[in-house]
């Protein structure tokens, strides 16, 4: 079992900066990838980037090139760097991790979710 709380968020002007944090606790060990999600009102919830074991990394495109997720494996956080922020990056984000199971497929769990606004 895994737990993940996110921090972070706020209200940052068209052009700024936030960083999210996410930290995990419990069943650390055995996460095999971390991610970003967001999800704005009405619209369904979308991936923005992921780390995997390893170390490497995706983005949607939408922020690729604005964005930078990265991990502190000792700290058991997961950070997204969001730079040159949109109005349109408006959304609640949700960090997520992945759990590897016997059967080679995947649990997922969930962080409560921060809020980020962008204004114009």
């Amino acid at each position: 079992q895994v737990q993940l709380v996110e921090s972070g968020g706020g209200l940052v002007q068209a052009g700024g900066s936030l960083r999210l944090s996410c930290a995990a606790s419990g069943s650390t060990f055995s996460i095999t990838a971390d991610g970003w999600y967001r999800q704005a009102p009405g619209k369904q919830r979308e991936l923005v980037a992921t780390i995997r074991r390893g170390g490497s990394t995706g983005y949607a495109d939408s922020v690729k090139g604005r964005f930078t997720i990265s991990k502190d494996n000792a700290k058991n956080t997961v950070y997204l760097q969001m730079n040159s922020l949109k109005p349109e990056d408006t959304g609640v984000y949700y960090c997520n991790a992945k759990i590897a199971t016997a059967t080679l497929g995947t649990d997922d769990y969930w962080g409560q979710g921060t809020q980020v606004t962008v204004s114009s």
